[in-house]
């Protein structure tokens, strides 16, 4: 089967770990400290600003706390979202409220948003999907002449950049993911950035149980009874450790490659899919946007999609399509807002294998077979 995703670790990751089992601590320690450092010099701020964590759903937790949203806030999110960025507003008894996409690329524009601000909103959270940047400078332009907190959830976009800015670095707070289906891999993690350095001291404190002051070996050198610490917030145990921090910094070194490969691919399947009776391929990048090329997606006649993918699968291509649309959900509050270019998105699109680890082999098959599949079922469909 020729997954749609599969990380890439070899050798390298598998030292990284020994030496730190050798050096007989695993938890958080210099290996974590280093990786926020090289991370944030990969986007381009401030070392300070950024806190690892054990996910990116973490993150965005600690980004709704951070930005004190509560009951009788809404927050305004994009419809084709991950799940855990609606919980985390549901979870602080706020308000969701759910924006359409532009049904090629999946992303909102910036009318999309400002259709559903109201005076209740306190923030507005976007995906970008796929690594496509979207309209994300105009969105902060809007939010920031609103007086409106922005959150990215950069989660597939660790590459992705407008103008050579990082996607995460827009807004207020934006968050990456490490966990086994993203490019940059440590096995489960994440990572949040925020603009405001007392927003960032906060996040630190509040990632690790709401410590002021902590306890422990590292204090020796700086205090007597370095047992005793001060807790200042209610936080929670958001850290990642010096296991996968390991791993992660092998990976960032490796990223660069990854991204020629994905460049690679994607380019292939632009050549090789253009022109299918029936089948569009995503949308060219604006000059000056650079994606990470985490997900590549086609779209099919609604009549037909299902079926091709079932096609795909029976010949051992395994597709899939995300996210589905989130306002459909009842648990959200059912919101019956027509959103024509998310359903309409989530009628069509169908997301293919895209991993750096797929060979040329791989590609053309996926080729072959999408090819064949699209014409045989649309043939079907058309009787």
């Amino acid at each position: 089967m020729i997954n749609v995703f599969q990380p890439s670790l070899g050798v390298e990751e598998l030292a990284a770990v020994k030496d730190v089992f050798d050096s007989g601590w695993v938890g958080k320690g210099p290996r974590t400290t280093r990786f926020e450092a090289e991370l944030a010099g990969h986007l381009g701020v401030p070392a300070a600003h950024v806190v690892s964590m054990n996910s990116c759903t973490e993150a965005m937790f600690l980004a709704v706390e951070l930005l004190g949203i509560g009951p009788g806030d809404e927050v305004v999110l994009p419809a084709v979202s991950f799940v855990g960025a609606a919980n985390a507003v549901a979870a602080r008894g706020g308000t969701v409220r759910f924006c359409d996409v532009d049904p090629a690329s999946l992303n909102p524009r910036p009318d999309h948003v400002e259709r559903m601000l109201t005076g209740r909103t306190k923030a507005v959270l976007v995906l970008h999907y796929g690594g496509f940047p979207g309209w994300v400078a105009e969105i902060a332009a809007l939010c920031h002449d609103r007086g409106i907190a922005l959150v990215e959830d950069a989660a597939c976009s660790i590459a992705s950049r407008v103008d050579g800015r990082a996607c995460g670095t827009f807004g207020d707070v934006g968050a990456w993911s490490f966990d086994a289906m993203k490019i940059l891999v440590t096995g489960d993690g994440g990572l949040l950035y925020a603009r405001d350095p007392e927003l960032a001291v906060r996040a630190r404190r509040d990632g690790y149980l709401g410590m002021d002051k902590v306890s422990g070996f590292s204090q020796v050198a700086h205090a007597d009874r370095w047992w005793e610490f001060e807790v200042c917030s209610f936080g929670r145990r958001s850290v990642t450790n010096d296991l996968a921090a390991a791993i992660g910094l092998v990976q960032l070194g490796r990223l660069a490659g990854f991204m020629r490969r994905r460049r690679e691919i994607a380019a292939a399947y632009d050549a090789e899919l253009a022109g299918v009776p029936g089948l569009r391929t995503p949308p060219p990048l604006p000059a000056g946007h650079e994606s990470s090329h985490w997900l590549y997606w086609i779209r099919l006649d609604e009549r037909v999609r299902d079926a091709v993918a079932r096609r795909l699968y029976e010949r051992e291509v395994y597709t899939t399509f995300r996210y589905p649309p989130l306002h459909r959900m009842p648990i959200y509050g059912a919101d019956r807002t027509a959103l024509p270019g998310a359903e309409q998105a989530a009628a069509e699109t169908l997301c293919l294998p895209m991993h750096q680890s797929l060979t040329d082999a791989d590609v053309a098959q996926v080729v072959a077979e999408v090819r064949a599949a699209v014409a045989a079922e649309t043939t079907f469909a058309r009787r």
